[in-house]
């Protein structure tokens, strides 16, 4: 995704703000990650915006919001600890927006009813942290998107960030090819639960070679941390499909490594501000970082707006095609939907293969951007 920006002035653009004590003590992981947000809520956030932060905590990414200068911040938590904590922190920080907090499921229940007093309708949603926690099951990740719908104003967006069930499952994929080969899978039906980098390692509570739409559990454990995250695979076709039924539009599912190269000029100076050694002096990733930020994806969708110009369509999944039964994940192929079309049986068929190379100008739902503000190789 190449994000709009203006034409390249003649006086070099200010450094970056300094970056919390607090974060650059964290690992490497917790850096790139807010990072990440960071970025995703200077594209999307302006001046005296509503903002819906679902999945809050507590109140950690206010900070974040401060220099879009939005009117209007309200917070959704599923514990009172986390509310709790963030109305403690932006009561001692006056900060110059207006900030309402519920201790609502996402989820599970009917946010309209609860926020209809509280400053909706929202320019901005956002899920930056949890959104993998709803494919438990399909009924919650549905609930979600209807919330989400439900409290957008025609034309605002929802984004956020989500672990990469494509990275994820494609190295899956590749352990399970590999047990294959050595004749451990074929002969007693083993599968390998195990994904393992210098940086994590992924444990699948279920071994099958199958992706299963929702409730597909695995643990995530860094290196150098105690605990281990547990996380729902995103399957992403049917996250499309649903947000679509709740009267959300596609706009782009991109991984985080590839948004930063698409980005680099604009972020690049950012991200060295959250660790020098996470990109080289041209600002390209290193090799750690490249892993971790992959790890992850970023995720943009938008409430079509009548009185505007024809949105984006969504790309149509079949129920015949993506039944249950039928499912298999096809590694990161699925993003190729841009260029779907549908024949007269009503199946889908893709023009583009697994091998197809994307041009340059084609990366990025929203267009390569100005040449001037990108590096001439890549990465």
């Amino acid at each position: 995704m190449m994000i709009s920006a203006a034409p390249v002035a003649a006086a070099p653009p200010p450094p970056p703000p300094p970056v919390p004590l607090t974060i650059r003590a964290e690992s490497a992981h917790h850096r790139l990650y807010e990072f990440a947000k960071t970025a995703l809520i200077k594209i999307f956030a302006f001046p005296y915006a509503t903002v819906c932060d679902l999945y809050c905590g507590s109140g950690a990414d206010t900070d974040k919001w401060d220099d879009a200068q939005i009117g209007h911040y309200i917070g959704v938590d599923t514990t009172f600890s986390g509310i709790g904590e963030a109305r403690e922190m932006l009561e001692s920080q006056r900060k110059p927006y207006t900030t309402e907090f519920c201790k609502l499921d996402p989820s599970v229940e009917n946010l309209e009813s609860h926020l209809h007093d509280k400053g909706i309708p929202t320019d901005i949603v956002c899920c930056l942290q949890h959104l993998q926690s709803c494919f438990e099951s399909e009924e919650k990740a549905r609930s979600l998107l209807r919330n989400v719908s439900s409290l957008l104003k025609p034309g605002g967006y929802f984004f956020g960030i989500t672990p990469d069930s494509s990275t994820i499952w494609a190295k899956y994929q590749k352990n399970v090819e590999a047990s294959h080969n050595k004749g451990i899978g074929m002969k007693s039906n083993i599968v390998p639960s195990c994904i393992r980098s210098e940086n994590y390692m992924i444990t699948f509570e279920v071994e099958e070679e199958k992706f299963p739409s929702f409730g597909k559990i695995y643990q995530l454990k860094f290196a150098n941390d105690v605990t281990s995250e547990t996380h729902c695979l995103v399957h992403f076709p049917s996250l499309i499909r649903l947000a679509r039924d709740a009267g959300l539009e596609y706009v782009e599912i991109q991984n985080l490594a590839e948004f930063y190269d698409d980005n680099r000029s604009q972020f690049a100076s950012m991200l060295f501000s959250y660790g020098a050694n996470f990109v080289d002096p041209r600002g390209r990733l290193l090799a750690r970082s490249f892993d971790l930020l992959g790890l992850y994806s970023i995720f943009v969708f938008q409430k079509p707006d009548p009185d505007a110009a024809p949105p984006i369509m969504t790309p149509l999944f079949h129920d015949a095609v993506y039944s249950h039964e039928e499912q298999e994940w096809l590694g990161s192929n699925w993003r190729q939907q841009s260029a779907v079309d549908e024949d007269r049986s009503g199946q889908v068929e893709t023009n583009l293969g697994p091998g197809t190379v994307i041009g340059e100008n084609d990366k990025g739902i929203l267009g390569p951007g100005p040449a001037d503000l990108r590096f001439p190789d890549p990465l």
